[in-house]
């Protein structure tokens, strides 16, 4: 990694005086030059330069590498959401692109720091990532790398099972303190050598210990005492894990609560950072030569393809067309009711409150909450937002409904938790017998079976008890059930019934 060479740095304090000067206000970055070698490195770490070592960062490093020497695909920006922020600039880009990321990181970083849904992640997480990978290095020295990789791999594939709004929900319950710290509910005594380790909590205590814990979980009647969409945290707090998985284990889970606020806000981040970048290029920076290159190389990014949702494209258009309402006055009841075509047509307040309005909407909005308040039938219409499908007969994709309906109900339950299926913890005593039962919120879309089945059995080797699950399928219930050796299933009366948010049946 190298500093900035002295011409870039001279358009990066251009380009940062740009974006003050519009409003935006953003951590300190520290830009860093890299190869295309150690851009590659550094995205299949997910934007940190060092990370614990695991298969999965390998094989997407040599997608990424592979992608890039084939001409498939190429990485002209990275920035992380840190105090101060990090961001990289590829060796070799021409200048005009420098100046693009540096503008569109500019942009990210505003939206880092002043979007309310990134207020509760680690702004010191460059520090913490190297931490998290010191102390999984440590476990494979000490237990070796097969284990150690192989719970990671189970923690991993639970990652999404977390309460991706839990962080935002204040709560003045105080909970009731066990007897235990949740770092030690097997009740082993405290070792502070590792290597006294198991002469001061021999196998066969660790076992009884165990087998006390099941059968005081088994004398419970509800537990938990409330539905729990956080399945990672139950474990960390309530599984029989050794010291070290529940280490690992709430390392991949802070990790997911860091990433979550990203996925929550895709369009928005995205859509935001491009309108800065083209906003602050045409208007403070680009000089004549290099308007040919900025279209060409912005059309590219905005390209909406068939079949396909683009959050540069969305993001970008959404944000234009509210600035363009609040500046005309185009909202509230007047305008709402107003329905004379050519009045509606020809109507301009001169309000000019849309800039005003694109920032209080960048402070408080996700991307649920963003299309479901901004998009319009208009918008759409507009730029082509329809519901596609592929015909295999034609070999294409082609529109499967133009209906604003439709398409709104698609694109919401698409990032409603990114899309995938919510499931709760509703009994860590299912039938008294210390197993968990699971249900699947069910909002139209049936899981993927496969998918289903290797979840179950990776929350088995954590629980090490039978796991069962509620689910609907085809329009009618499911009950599943899996101890270890063989799947259960068998159909229920009546499909379960998904629970609102306030605890209502609909």
């Amino acid at each position: 990694m190298g500093k900035l060479t002295p011409e870039l740095e001279r358009e990066r304090v251009r380009i940062l005086k740009a974006s003050e000067d519009y409003g935006l206000d953003c951590f300190d970055t520290i830009f860093e030059l890299i190869n295309y070698d150690q851009i590659n490195q550094i995205a299949a770490y997910g934007g940190f330069p060092v990370r614990y070592p695991h298969w999965k960062f390998g094989m997407e490093y040599d997608h990424l590498s592979k992608s890039y020497e084939y001409g498939l695909s190429k990485i002209y920006e990275m920035v992380i959401n840190n105090d101060p922020c990090y961001a990289y600039l590829m060796e070799g880009n021409m200048m005009m692109d420098q100046k693009l990321v540096m503008a569109h990181v500019y942009g990210h970083c505003d939206f880092f720091k002043n979007n309310i849904w990134f207020s509760k992640t680690n702004r010191k997480m460059m520090d913490q990532m190297a931490n998290h990978a010191v102390r999984i290095r440590r476990y494979i020295d000490r237990y070796g790398y097969d284990p150690v990789e192989n719970f990671i791999d189970v923690c991993m594939s639970l990652e999404n099972l977390i309460d991706r709004y839990s962080p935002y929900v204040e709560t003045s319950i105080v909970e009731k303190k066990e007897d235990k710290s949740p770092g030690n509910p097997l009740g082993l005594l405290k070792v502070d050598k590792g290597y006294m380790r198991e002469y001061i909590n021999p196998p066969d205590f660790v076992k009884a210990q165990k087998d006390k814990m099941m059968e005081k979980l088994s004398q419970k009647q509800r537990f938990p005492s409330s539905p729990e969409r956080d399945i990672m945290k139950f474990l960390i707090q309530h599984a029989p894990l050794e010291d070290w998985q529940q280490d690992v284990m709430s390392i991949i889970r802070d990790e997911a609560y860091y990433y979550a606020p990203q996925g929550m806000t895709k369009t928005m981040n995205e859509g935001w950072a491009s309108y800065w970048h083209s906003t602050i290029m045409t208007q403070k920076i680009l000089n004549d030569s290099e308007i040919i290159d900025f279209a060409d190389h912005h059309a590219g990014v905005m390209a909406m393809a068939p079949g396909g949702y683009n959050p540069y494209k969305v993001g970008i258009e959404l944000m234009r067309d509210i600035e363009d309402r609040w500046n005309r006055g185009r909202f509230g009841r007047e305008w709402e009711q107003c329905d004379d075509v050519r009045e509606r047509k020809n109507w301009d307040q001169k309000l000019n409150r849309g800039r005003e309005k694109i920032f209080e909407v960048r402070r408080v909005h996700n991307d649920v909450t963003f299309l479901d308040e901004f998009l319009n039938e208009d918008f759409c219409v507009r730029n082509k937002m329809f519901v596609y499908k592929f015909d295999k007969k034609q070999n294409r994709f082609v529109i499967d409904t133009r209906d604003f309906k439709a398409i709104k109900a698609k694109l919401l339950f698409m990032m409603t938790n990114f899309g995938q299926p919510i499931i709760r913890i509703e009994d860590a005593n299912f039938e008294n017998r210390g197993e968990l039962l699971l249900s699947h919120m069910h909002e139209g879309i049936d899981m993927q079976p496969d998918f289903m089945t290797e979840t179950m059995k990776n929350i088995f080797k954590v629980w090490q008890r039978p796991v069962n699950l509620v689910t609907a399928m085809e329009g009618e219930g499911h009950f599943y059930r899996f101890d270890g050796n063989e799947f259960i299933q068998k159909k229920l009366e009546a499909a379960p019934k998904a629970e609102s948010s306030d605890g209502s049946r609909k």
